[in-house]
Protein backbone atom coordinates (compact mmCIF):
# COMPACT_ATOMS: atom_id res chain seq x y z
CA UNK A 1 0.00 0.00 0.00
CA UNK A 2 1.09 3.55 -0.73
CA UNK A 3 2.62 5.54 2.12
CA UNK A 4 0.07 8.04 3.46
CA UNK A 5 1.45 11.58 3.13
CA UNK A 6 1.59 14.17 5.88
CA UNK A 7 -1.16 16.75 5.37
CA UNK A 8 -1.44 20.42 6.34
CA UNK A 9 -4.55 22.60 6.39
CA UNK A 10 -4.93 26.16 7.51
CA UNK A 11 -7.99 28.10 8.57
CA UNK A 12 -7.74 31.84 8.04
CA UNK A 13 -9.28 35.16 8.98
CA UNK A 14 -10.71 35.41 5.48
CA UNK A 15 -9.55 35.23 1.90
CA UNK A 16 -7.41 37.54 -0.18
CA UNK A 17 -5.35 40.54 0.75
CA UNK A 18 -4.83 41.06 4.46
CA UNK A 19 -5.98 37.59 5.51
CA UNK A 20 -3.81 35.64 7.92
CA UNK A 21 -3.65 32.14 9.45
CA UNK A 22 -5.70 31.49 12.57
CA UNK A 23 -5.40 27.70 12.90
CA UNK A 24 -2.97 25.12 11.56
CA UNK A 25 -3.86 21.43 11.39
CA UNK A 26 -1.34 18.69 10.69
CA UNK A 27 -1.91 14.98 10.05
CA UNK A 28 1.39 13.11 10.18
CA UNK A 29 2.09 10.03 8.06
CA UNK A 30 1.12 7.94 11.11
CA UNK A 31 -2.31 9.60 11.17
CA UNK A 32 -1.47 11.49 14.38
CA UNK A 33 -3.20 14.90 14.26
CA UNK A 34 -2.02 18.20 15.72
CA UNK A 35 -3.87 21.50 15.79
CA UNK A 36 -2.72 24.97 16.81
CA UNK A 37 -4.77 28.14 17.32
CA UNK A 38 -2.85 31.28 16.39
CA UNK A 39 -3.21 34.53 18.31
CA UNK A 40 -3.32 37.32 15.72
CA UNK A 41 -0.29 39.61 15.61
CA UNK A 42 -1.09 43.24 16.44
CA UNK A 43 -0.93 44.21 12.75
CA UNK A 44 -3.23 41.34 11.68
CA UNK A 45 -6.58 43.11 11.69
CA UNK A 46 -8.52 41.72 8.69
CA UNK A 47 -11.55 39.69 9.79
CA UNK A 48 -14.26 38.07 7.68
CA UNK A 49 -17.57 37.21 9.33
CA UNK A 50 -18.27 34.87 6.39
CA UNK A 51 -15.05 32.93 7.07
CA UNK A 52 -15.93 32.76 10.78
CA UNK A 53 -19.27 31.16 9.87
CA UNK A 54 -17.35 28.39 8.06
CA UNK A 55 -14.69 27.59 10.68
CA UNK A 56 -16.58 28.72 13.77
CA UNK A 57 -13.55 30.33 15.45
CA UNK A 58 -14.08 33.83 16.83
CA UNK A 59 -11.34 36.43 16.92
CA UNK A 60 -11.96 36.73 20.67
CA UNK A 61 -11.28 33.02 21.12
CA UNK A 62 -7.97 33.41 19.26
CA UNK A 63 -6.97 36.31 21.49
CA UNK A 64 -7.79 34.26 24.61
CA UNK A 65 -6.61 30.76 23.60
CA UNK A 66 -4.21 31.23 20.68
CA UNK A 67 -0.44 31.10 20.85
CA UNK A 68 1.80 33.74 19.28
CA UNK A 69 2.88 33.29 15.66
CA UNK A 70 6.46 32.76 16.88
CA UNK A 71 5.43 30.03 19.35
CA UNK A 72 3.46 28.23 16.62
CA UNK A 73 6.27 28.55 14.05
CA UNK A 74 8.79 27.13 16.54
CA UNK A 75 6.50 24.16 17.30
CA UNK A 76 5.87 23.51 13.59
CA UNK A 77 9.60 23.56 12.81
CA UNK A 78 10.31 21.16 15.66
CA UNK A 79 7.51 18.77 14.69
CA UNK A 80 7.97 18.93 10.90
CA UNK A 81 11.67 19.60 10.28
CA UNK A 82 12.75 18.26 6.90
CA UNK A 83 9.29 16.93 6.01
CA UNK A 84 7.11 17.56 2.98
CA UNK A 85 3.46 18.17 3.79
CA UNK A 86 0.66 18.23 1.24
CA UNK A 87 -2.25 20.63 0.93
CA UNK A 88 -5.36 20.53 -1.20
CA UNK A 89 -5.42 24.35 -1.16
CA UNK A 90 -1.72 24.94 -1.77
CA UNK A 91 -2.05 28.51 -3.07
CA UNK A 92 -3.77 29.69 0.10
CA UNK A 93 -2.02 27.46 2.63
CA UNK A 94 1.51 28.16 1.41
CA UNK A 95 0.94 31.92 1.52
CA UNK A 96 -0.57 31.75 5.03
CA UNK A 97 2.34 29.61 6.30
CA UNK A 98 4.74 32.12 4.74
CA UNK A 99 2.92 34.94 6.53
CA UNK A 100 3.15 33.06 9.85
CA UNK A 101 6.90 32.49 9.51
CA UNK A 102 7.49 36.04 8.29
CA UNK A 103 5.72 37.41 11.36
CA UNK A 104 7.67 35.00 13.59
CA UNK A 105 10.97 36.05 12.02
CA UNK A 106 11.91 32.41 11.44
CA UNK A 107 12.90 30.22 8.50
CA UNK A 108 10.40 27.50 7.68
CA UNK A 109 12.16 24.11 8.04
CA UNK A 110 9.60 22.03 6.10
CA UNK A 111 7.99 22.19 2.66
CA UNK A 112 4.37 22.49 1.62
CA UNK A 113 3.40 21.02 -1.75
CA UNK A 114 0.15 20.59 -3.63
CA UNK A 115 -1.55 17.23 -3.16
CA UNK A 116 -2.04 17.27 -6.94
CA UNK A 117 1.62 16.24 -7.25
CA UNK A 118 0.75 12.84 -5.78
CA UNK A 119 -1.87 11.89 -8.35
CA UNK A 120 -2.22 11.44 -12.07
CA UNK A 121 -4.89 13.31 -14.01
CA UNK A 122 -7.42 10.46 -13.84
CA UNK A 123 -7.08 10.19 -10.06
CA UNK A 124 -7.47 13.97 -9.65
CA UNK A 125 -10.80 13.78 -11.48
CA UNK A 126 -12.10 11.83 -8.45
CA UNK A 127 -10.79 14.25 -5.81
CA UNK A 128 -13.77 16.56 -5.21
CA UNK A 129 -16.41 13.84 -5.42
CA UNK A 130 -14.47 11.55 -3.08
CA UNK A 131 -13.75 14.34 -0.60
CA UNK A 132 -17.45 15.32 -0.55
CA UNK A 133 -18.35 11.70 0.21
CA UNK A 134 -15.85 11.56 3.08
CA UNK A 135 -17.28 14.83 4.49
CA UNK A 136 -20.83 13.42 4.34
CA UNK A 137 -19.71 10.28 6.16
CA UNK A 138 -18.47 12.47 9.01
CA UNK A 139 -21.93 14.03 9.41
CA UNK A 140 -23.51 17.38 8.69
CA UNK A 141 -22.38 18.96 11.96
CA UNK A 142 -18.74 18.48 10.97
CA UNK A 143 -17.13 21.93 11.01
CA UNK A 144 -14.34 23.11 8.76
CA UNK A 145 -11.64 23.07 11.40
CA UNK A 146 -8.02 22.39 10.48
CA UNK A 147 -7.70 19.16 12.51
CA UNK A 148 -10.88 17.74 10.99
CA UNK A 149 -9.92 18.86 7.50
CA UNK A 150 -6.52 17.14 7.56
CA UNK A 151 -8.18 13.88 8.58
CA UNK A 152 -10.70 14.19 5.73
CA UNK A 153 -7.92 15.01 3.25
CA UNK A 154 -5.85 12.03 4.38
CA UNK A 155 -8.84 9.70 4.08
CA UNK A 156 -9.62 11.11 0.62
CA UNK A 157 -6.01 10.48 -0.38
CA UNK A 158 -6.26 6.86 0.83
CA UNK A 159 -9.38 6.21 -1.23
CA UNK A 160 -8.02 7.76 -4.41
CA UNK A 161 -4.64 6.07 -4.06
CA UNK A 162 -6.45 2.71 -4.08
CA UNK A 163 -7.85 3.55 -7.52
CA UNK A 164 -4.29 3.20 -8.85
Amino acid sequence: MTQVPAIIDIEASGFGRGSYPIEVGIALESGEVHSFLIKPADNWTHWSVEAEKIHGISRQRLLEEGQSPRAIALQLNELLRGMVLYSDAWGFDSSWIARLFDEAGLIQRFKVESINKLFNEEQMEHWNRTKDRVWKEHGSNYRHRAAQDVSVIQETYNRIAKLG
